[in-house]
């Protein structure tokens, strides 16, 4: 009597069988004769190991514009590993950010590990990566959220928390929610609400997370940040902003054109983060699209607000271009 092999088993054997295709250069035929299995069923588990990420195949044009972005970036800006991805040509934004969204949610996928913790800063651009991840259980990983909640609309819609579950559930880990307001009227309240034991407990994980996912934040882009265009923010408080030389936000917390965040009074009313951490984690990984976001970028890129950069062609083209 034969039983059916696991799904243990057959990923196991896709992955012999694609090195033996892609590492080797063995012809299906060979790997057929070699394992003892059918061409087809080879065929079938190249197939599948490419579906599930157990394969990526990545073209390395040294003429092409992405690579020649992706190099311009490394010169301007040591600290950063760049990833720049291709857009059709005349695409609406909506298209670059959903190509922006997939290599963002491939990468991920390629750096997690077990016992992980990964901090998220929820927004339009994260929630669109939260949709493009490929399920992918991780032994031990925690989720994160970077900063509260948002506000009563948001609680009713669930699009918060479905992001932070959304993304736990894809791995299997473990999602922490932090249901604090976006923004305190009160410094002093949000100073007393973070001596909360539960809240501390949140704050610890932030803390220590491996790994940061977020984007920035700018009132002027076409795909409009979440932050802005749900209405958190008055007009007396973009006014102050403007006033303040504030070019955009991380996690609702603010940074100005040169990428300082320090004195800025809405930051003591922020759920957000001390921005220090995007320079501790081991990945803080910021995802952009949109020419709307170029001011943000370019401020963040001068504070050192990230390590990995994943944007489209024609962003990244323009955040090259002297301002």
């Amino acid at each position: 009597m034969t039983t059916d092999p696991t799904p243990d088993d057959t990923a196991a054997q896709a992955v012999q069988v694609a090195r033996l295709y892609y590492h080797q250069g063995l012809t299906t035929d060979a790997i057929a004769r070699e394992l003892g299995l059918s061409r087809p069923k080879v065929s079938r588990l190249l197939t599948l190991a490419r579906r599930t990420g157990l394969v990526e195949i990545r073209i390395h044009d040294p003429q092409a514009q992405p690579q020649s972005l992706e190099a311009q970036l490394r010169a301007r800006y040591p600290f950063l590993t760049p990833q720049v991805v291709s857009v059709p040509p005349g695409s609406p934004e909506g298209a670059w950010l959903d190509r922006v969204a997939v290599a963002a949610a491939r990468h991920l996928g390629q750096i997690l590990r077990p016992g992980q913790t990964v901090g998220l800063a929820w927004g339009t651009t994260v929630d669109a990566v939260s949709r493009a991840l490929t399920p992918r259980p991780i032994e031990g990983l925690q989720v994160v959220q970077l900063n509260g909640s948002a506000n009563a609309l948001d609680f009713m819609s669930g699009f918060v928390t479905d992001t932070i579950t959304r993304f736990a559930a894809n791995y299997g880990a473990r999602a922490h929610l932090f249901p604090v307001p976006t923004f305190f009227d009160d410094p002093a309240t949000r100073a007393a609400m973070w001596r909360e034991r539960s809240v501390r407990h949140v704050l610890e994980l932030q803390e220590r997370a491996d790994v940061l996912l977020y984007s920035v934040g700018a009132a002027s882009a076409q795909v409009p940040s979440h932050v802005y265009a749900a209405g958190y923010l008055d007009e007396t408080d973009l006014a102050a902003l403007r006033a303040q030389g504030v070019a955009g936000d991380i996690a609702t917390v603010f940074f100005r054109e040169d990428g300082s965040f320090a004195g800025l009074p809405i930051n003591a009313r922020s759920s957000g983060p001390d921005l220090a951490l995007t320079r501790r984690a081991q990945h803080a990984i910021c995802v952009a699209s949109g020419l709307g976001k170029v001011d943000a970028l370019r401020a963040a890129l001068a504070g050192e607000l990230m390590t990995t950069l994943i944007v489209d062609e024609t962003t990244a083209r323009s955040l090259l271009t002297a301002p």
